[in-house]
């Protein structure tokens, strides 16, 4: 699948299978508890059908003491214009804050096919088992 990207002088993105890694276009520097949308530098136009989900890597809290605020990103293929820049909204969990450099790879996209339209059928019951309500699955 090829995907147009205006990298905006940044490298292009790391693919790793079926993830990529995407970097910080920007020095970063956060305090306790600061939040801020940190640049990726990229702006892409996805294909017609298609949408990224956006996640930190595996190691971007423990090395960095970051989390993603949106816990995961959605950038739907409309979201395509130069402007329309990738950024990951960070909340720094680390008492000492931390300085992040540009070039550091702290999240990671995949590609996803939309799913069909959902269509509601309104009913006055569903005519199932109840399994017991939220958490119902075990202890």
């Amino acid at each position: 699948m090829e995907i147009k990207i205006n990298t905006h002088g940044n490298p292009l993105p790391e693919s790793h299978g079926e993830w990529v890694d995407l970097a910080t276009a920007e020095d970063v520097e956060l305090g306790f508890l600061d939040f801020k949308i940190i640049s990726l530098g990229v702006s892409m136009e996805l294909p017609k059908g298609y949408y990224a989900h956006v996640v930190p890597r595996s190691s971007t809290f423990k090395k960095w003491g970051i989390i993603q605020a949106n816990s995961m990103g959605v950038i739907e293929n409309d979201y395509c214009g130069d402007g329309d820049i990738w950024g990951l909204p960070a909340l720094c969990l680390r008492k000492e804050g931390v300085k992040i450099p540009k070039g550091t790879r702290i999240c990671q996209f995949r590609i996803v096919e939309k799913a069909a339209a959902v269509e509601f059928a309104p009913v006055e019951t569903l005519g199932n088992r109840d399994r017991g309500g939220y958490g119902s699955t075990g202890d």
